[in-house]
């Protein structure tokens, strides 16, 4: 496992991260969601990136549990603050002083820590004034309970504005959450030039785009039975974008590329983020160990320029480039 620093401090985190955002507490039971974990751990893995809202608070109990008795110095943990959780009160949602403060607590609680790694703002709030929220964080640093700070898909001019006041109040905002993939490129034109300015660094979710570029998913094919393409619970909901014929056409041609390489297609998919040398860490998820095991076979992975080049060439226009989509995916107002 190859390890990058997070933005411009001195953490350093597994450039592949075990993420359960759509498994833990939801798809997979306890005893298989524990031993993904553990087949994490032993393939070197120590950044865990979670949230709050991840099957309404269940996937952070989950974690807490499975990451019980490791030495708590050599892991680095990460949870989000943002969506509902709980009963969806008026105030169970947001980035409020509030809201922060009782769901840090609740957190730790569930997580089994006296502090995270990273606290994420898991989007921008447009009800409260960000001096509101930074203020909130920065006492969170000043009384240990978060040792970094970051967001998750913010625009770049809210990454802007979060950064100047994290400055001011002496906070370490170092990082950015965002869906990044083949498909799916959204941050390159905006986001990455900012944080790469302002010593940001990317922490990607989706580099396999749900599970499209792993090939899986055939044009003109019914999905396959027990994907996230067929999951109710949200799965299918997100991977719809992609399960266009000719964007599954499209990435068939993956496929020689990815064995002339020796990588399996998710691997493939894993080491293009990872060349981004703004993308600190690629976040994998699972539903069965062996995933792990294939997925992080993409640490240390290069790919030269002629294969980059072939990459783009066999996706062509398929791919979503488009910098507004990062803000016409955000809520206009505090989801409830």
């Amino acid at each position: 496992m190859d390890f990058r620093y997070l933005g411009n401090s001195g953490l350093k985190i597994s450039e592949i991260a075990y993420g359960n955002w759509l498994t833990h507490g939801s798809q997979v039971e306890a005893d298989v969601a524990q031993a993904c974990v553990r087949r994490a751990l032993d393939e070197g893995i120590t950044t865990f990136d979670t949230a709050d809202a991840y099957a309404n608070t269940v996937a952070e109990q989950v974690l807490g549990e499975a990451l019980a008795g490791e030495r708590r110095e050599s892991l680095e943990i990460f949870t989000k603050v943002y969506w509902p959780t709980g009963p969806r009160g008026h105030n169970d949602s947001g980035l409020s002083r509030k809201h922060i403060r009782e769901s840090i607590d609740a957190s730790l609680r569930r997580l089994r820590t006296d502090y995270v790694d990273l606290y994420q703002a898991h989007r921008f709030d447009t009800e409260t004034p960000l001096e509101e929220t930074m203020l909130a964080f920065a006492d969170l640093v000043r009384a240990g309970k978060v040792l970094y700070v970051g967001v998750s898909e913010w625009t770049a001019e809210q990454i802007r504005a979060g950064h100047a006041l994290a400055q001011e109040l002496k906070v370490p905002l170092i990082s950015s959450q965002p869906q990044y993939s083949m498909l799916w490129r959204v941050i390159e034109a905006e986001v990455v030039p900012t944080s790469e300015e302002l010593g940001i660094s990317q922490i990607v979710w989706s580099p396999i785009a749900q599970g499209v570029l792993t090939g899986k998913y055939k044009p003109g094919q019914a999905a396959p039975e027990g994907s996230r393409a067929t999951d109710t619970k949200g799965g299918a909901d997100m991977v719809a974008r992609f399960l266009d014929d000719d964007v599954l056409e499209r990435v068939q041609r993956l496929e020689p590329i990815a064995a002339d390489l020796g990588l399996s297609m998710a691997q493939l998919a894993v080491a293009w983020v990872l060349q981004n040398p703004n993308v600190a860490a690629a976040i994998i998820g699972a539903s069965r160990p062996e995933q792990v095991t294939d997925n992080v076979k993409a640490s240390g992975v290069r790919l030269e320029a002629d294969v980059l080049k072939a990459i783009d060439d066999a996706l062509g226009d398929v791919v979503v480039r488009d910098p507004a989509m990062t803000a016409q995916s955000a809520p206009a107002k505090r989801p409830s």
